[in-house]
């Protein structure tokens, strides 16, 4: 297992979750916040999704 890929990818999903949430508790200020949360969605599902595949590799891959 490489442990730095596996933080990492972790670190990315908890981020991605804390900047979606984050972001809904400022959502209803905007003027149109059924599309900045469209943006937001897409944003926190591409970092997510990088970080999944991160911790994957991270256990898939033998360190040398």
């Amino acid at each position: 297992m490489n442990a730095r890929v596996i933080v990492v990818g972790i670190v990315l999903v908890g981020l991605a979750i804390a900047f979606f949430f984050g972001m809904a508790t400022i959502a209803p200020k905007s003027n149109d916040p059924a599309a900045m949360m469209q943006t937001v969605g897409t944003v926190s599902g591409v970092v997510g999704a990088l970080g999944i595949v991160m911790i994957i590799f991270g256990v898939l891959r033998k360190k040398r």
